[in-house]
């Protein structure tokens, strides 16, 4: 699988949740509603990266997230990990970890996936309009 969105031209706005979105994840031990706990392994150390992401139904148990970063210029670290390593992430909810596979969408699949996204949560159009890049959408697939 190929990853293909380049990185945006335009100033990144502040992150100031981030940080402690990620700590209260951690704290919390799973993730719990639409919020998912995603590892990847780091495409420059090999080391395990755990961060929450906004998941949506995918369909057939699979997760939809989108690489946003709430509009900054640059793909998140996340994105370019799973893109080194599609087959080589888990994602964590309810308390259960999953190994999953990551597939970029594109086209209609993408354009689909967008609207559920969009419907469900309307800041993602907002983060879009924050950007010059168009935001990858991924579909986090569960291994047997």
């Amino acid at each position: 699988m190929t990853f293909t969105h380049p990185r945006g031209t335009r100033q990144p706005r502040g992150r100031f949740l981030a940080g402690r979105n990620r700590r209260a994840a951690r704290r919390a031990g799973r993730a719990t509603g639409g919020l998912l706990s995603l590892t990847t392994i780091g495409r420059k150390t090999g080391q395990e990266r755990s961060t929450p992401v906004g998941g949506f139904p995918g369909g057939n148990g699979s997760w939809i997230v989108v690489a946003s970063a709430a509009g900054a210029r640059a793909n998140p670290a996340w994105y370019l990990n799973l893109a080194a390593h599609p087959d080589r992430a888990t994602v964590t909810t309810g308390g259960q970890t999953l190994p999953v596979v990551a597939e970029e969408l594109h086209g209609v699949e993408r354009a689909a996936a967008w609207r559920t996204v969009t419907t469900i949560s309307p800041g993602f159009a907002t983060y879009q309009a924050r950007t010059d890049r168009e935001l990858p959408v991924i579909r986090l697939i569960p291994r047997a």
